[in-house]
């Protein structure tokens, strides 16, 4: 059996032997050529190939760099809108911005008055805005700072707290600050209930006319000639208009 086994494969080791190198094409048993010819009759359909009359060479080879030059005239709109498109993406400048500054009272809106007339016509303008008055409940004056003290003494033993009532008013203390003289009334009333005696209502800041400065467009250009506002803005701040 071993050997019948042998005999068929050294048989069929021989026959792929001879189909491998073509010695059955006869018989009509061969591999595939895969040769150069073969490859190339594969590539080429002789049914697409077209003869051109020898006088159309060099028509054919003039007209072969048509393709790309043609493209050139028609990537040069997408390069120039490619070069636009930064300038169109730029961002836009910011709107006009409104500032005031105020309130100031008439000896400032004039130094304000001449200090703006450098500045385009019409981009500014003072309006009036009324300064209100304003309204303490005072002790004083004492004779000395002796006496300010001993009183000082007397309201923290009534738990009332107090303040310096500024430099016209001094040597005094102050109770309290009013918008209107009736809530200074009341407040004072309200301390007499307290055990405060001597305290008196008085005016620490009369009505008086007021300004407030206001630019309602300012542009850039404009904020940059600001600077000449300065010393006549009496330490007060440009702000956005409320």
């Amino acid at each position: 059996m071993l050997r019948l086994a042998v005999v068929l494969l050294l048989l069929a080791n021989a026959g792929y032997y001879a189909w491998s190198q073509g010695l059955l094409r006869g018989w009509g048993l061969a591999p595939v050529d895969e040769s150069e010819p073969q490859r190339m009759e594969q590539q080429i359909a002789p049914q697409n190939l077209r003869l051109l009359p020898q006088g159309s060479k060099g028509a054919a080879s003039s007209a072969a760099p048509a393709g790309p030059a043609s493209s050139a005239p028609a990537s040069t709109p997408a390069a120039s809108g490619a070069a636009a498109s930064p300038a169109t993406a730029a961002a836009p400048a910011e709107p006009p911005a409104c500032l005031q500054a105020g309130v100031f009272d008439a000896r400032q809106a004039d130094a304000l008055r001449q200090a703006a007339a450098v500045l385009p016509e019409g981009s500014w303008t003072l309006e009036p805005t009324p300064i209100t008055g304003r309204w303490m409940v005072y002790m004083g004056r004492f004779p000395d700072e002796e006496a300010v003290a001993k009183k000082r003494a007397e309201l923290r033993t009534l738990k009332i707290p107090y303040d310096r009532p500024g430099a016209a008013l001094e040597p005094g203390l102050s109770l309290g600050r009013f918008s209107t003289e009736e809530a200074a009334q009341r407040g004072m009333a309200l301390l007499a209930n307290q055990g405060v005696r001597t305290a008196r209502v008085v005016v620490e800041r009369a009505e008086a006319p007021g300004f407030t400065l206001r630019l309602p467009a300012v542009s850039e250009s404009l904020r940059l000639r600001l600077d000449a506002l300065q010393p006549a803005l009496a330490g007060k701040t440009l702000r956005p208009c409320a």
